[in-house]
């Protein structure tokens, strides 16, 4: 049963590994590989003195942070509530609201993030007007100290109940005598989330993490994209990959490109092995 899967990875994951030759050429599509010129590391050298290395880095790596240290914790905190529910009916009603944007594409997702943030007639501004926060409707697309903040929330809206999925399985293993034996000790419920529930999910929680820390640099992509199109909110949006897909690709730069992606994927591995190696430290690693 296993062998088509491995042969499903080997076909779309590894054989198309061979296109990062590319970063050490100046790829000539009609050369091909082999007859394109060698220019060993140029294009790596490039990418890191090029005028914005520094800006996009800043943009990946806050963004990034900032969706690891609310978006992470969002699902873990909303499973735990869940876990505490009662009524089947809501718990139910929640968990099916929650888990709908998952299989929405970024495309809807930033158009009625959009209709809301809107200027004219954008729920968010309404309701502000409403409890006379602001008199004005604020553009807040157009506006740069607000994108973190869109993209960071989107994002969490989106994900947030699929990525419960996870935590609610690992809560649902916790052995119930555990909990039995706290309530004959008096424990509250909120005593038990603490010393039992959260202990109990821990090593899930610290491989996830794991995984988040190694995908550090990736920031992002569709979103970023359709959410930062306004050139005003380049200077905030603009990360490694939508830099690889304007400069490198819509430009015909392919080893460029391609050289940006691989710098981006050996700091995350990097990130990984470090990451697993501090989890193994604490009891808990992916090997």
């Amino acid at each position: 049963m296993i062998i088509p899967s491995i042969v499903l990875i080997f076909i779309f994951s590894y054989i198309p590994m061979y296109g990062v030759l590319m970063a050490f050429q100046d790829y000539n599509m009609f050369e091909g590989f082999w007859a394109s010129p060698w220019v060993g590391f140029k294009h790596f050298r490039m990418f890191v003195e090029a005028p914005e290395f520094w800006q996009i880095m800043r943009n990946t790596i806050m963004i990034s942070l900032l969706k690891l240290f609310f978006g992470f914790p969002a699902p873990i905190v909303l499973a735990l509530l869940l876990n505490e529910i009662r009524s089947m009916v809501f718990k139910r009603i929640v968990q099916t609201v929650s888990y709908l944007p998952h299989f929405l594409s970024w495309v809807i997702v930033a158009g009625f993030a959009m209709s809301m943030l809107s200027t004219d007639n954008g729920s968010i501004n309404i309701l502000l007007q409403q409890l006379h926060l602001i008199k004005e409707p604020i553009n807040f697309l157009s506006m740069p100290e607000y994108f973190w903040t869109i993209i960071v929330t989107t994002g969490i809206w989106k994900d947030i109940g699929f990525a419960t999925i996870v935590y609610l399985a690992a809560i649902a293993g916790v052995d119930p005598h555990l909990y039995e034996s706290a309530s004959i000790d008096g424990a509250s419920r909120f005593r038990m989330m603490i010393l039992i529930t959260i202990p109990c999910i821990m090593p899930v929680v610290i491989i996830f993490l794991i995984l988040a820390v190694g995908g550090i640099l990736n920031a992002g992509f569709d979103d970023l994209l359709l959410l930062g199109s306004n050139p005003i909110l380049r200077d905030v949006s603009d990360v490694i990959d939508t830099y690889v897909y304007r400069v490198g690709i819509l430009s015909n730069r392919y080893s460029y490109a391609t050289a940006a992606g691989l710098f981006k994927a050996v700091i995350s591995v990097g990130l990984l092995v470090l990451a697993n190696r501090i989890a193994r430290r604490m009891g808990s690693s992916l090997w």
